[in-house]
């Protein structure tokens, strides 16, 4: 059931739990690992995710991911701070000296805001801090104590597939029911982007189900721009069916790669795609496929935050 609107849940709480974490050793029969991230890129384009998963073709950060980047890690160390202090004046202090880590971390941010560039590193950290407001518009984060933040977790489903991903953070409340937090930087979904978000926390739910035999009660996006909330809550046999659907993309991503066929799918996303200049829908020609394809870098793909205007960061 899809529903919007403001929180008002306190009891959230809960003492610090590890869960799902990947496994130091996995099955023998594990040979392949997915993220929600290539997931859904393969369902929007097969092409897509070629360029993205075996070609690997660089593509330059947007204004848009880097924003939304900045405002996860504000968000994650305001819960660092006592309960009193997460207001919203602490979190705008910590605009600043997040995007300083950043720009250290990742130099080739600082890039973005070059002398004479569409975007002025001062307006970049205002908006960052006028999406917190949004932020302390929908939650109050002194009555939160979440129980992971940031955190990888994984499960291995089929016999042979790992899942993983990035939650940005987890509740567990006092009678041990989940709820799965999401930011989402954007505004608030339209149907097209909708279901590509509920896709990556069902996701997510799935991984959890399966290493704590617990359906999360609430997947909850905030999307801060708007200050609107979406939450969903999900049962075991909608999840049994989201893990066939997980799989046969798995076993068609598998196909696809053998055969190396990855048709592009046309649609209203291409005009944010950054490959344009390599799919044949433009006018352009793929690489040459890779002799050999590279094995999957979960953590790199799990932590990937596609940006495109009104759905995510």
């Amino acid at each position: 059931m899809l529903s919007y609107r403001c929180p008002s849940l306190p009891g959230m709480t809960a003492d610090p739990v590890i869960i799902g974490q990947a496994p130091t050793q996995l099955p023998a029969t594990v040979r392949a690992s997915l993220s929600p991230s290539r997931a859904a890129d393969f369902k929007t384009c097969p092409l897509l995710y070629r360029f993205r998963s075996i070609d690997r073709l660089p593509e330059r950060p947007t204004v848009e991911q880097v924003r939304g980047t900045l405002v996860h890690a504000v968000l994650e160390r305001l819960f660092d701070l006592p309960p009193a202090e997460r207001t919203p004046t602490s979190a705008g202090d910590l605009v600043a000296p997040q995007w300083d880590r950043l720009v250290t971390e990742q130099p080739e941010l600082a890039g973005l805001f070059e002398a004479g560039g569409p975007v002025d590193v001062a307006e970049f950290l205002r908006s960052a801090a006028a999406l917190l407001e949004g932020y302390f518009a929908v939650e109050d984060p002194r009555r939160l104590e979440p129980a992971e933040r940031e955190s990888l977790i994984s499960a291995v489903v089929d016999d042979e597939l790992l899942i993983r991903g990035y939650l940005d953070r987890l509740d567990v409340a006092p009678d041990g029911a989940l709820r799965v937090v999401d930011y989402k930087t954007g505004g608030a979904p339209r149907e097209a982007f909708e279901s590509r978000a509920l896709f990556q926390l069902k996701f997510y739910a799935l991984v959890l189900w399966r290493t704590r035999g617990v359906v999360p009660r609430v997947l909850r996006l905030l999307y801060l721009r708007d200050a609107e909330v979406c939450d969903y809550t999900p049962d075991a046999e909608e999840l049994v069916r989201f893990e066939r659907t997980v799989v046969a993309l798995w076993r068609a991503i598998e196909q696809a790669t053998a055969a190396r066929d990855f048709r592009p799918r046309p649609s209203r996303l291409c005009d944010w795609c950054s490959h344009q200049a390599h799919c044949p829908s433009y006018g352009g020609t793929p690489p040459p496929f890779p002799e050999q394809v590279p094995a999957p870098d979960p953590s790199r793909d799990a932590r990937s935050r596609p940006a495109r205007p009104g759905t995510d960061e």
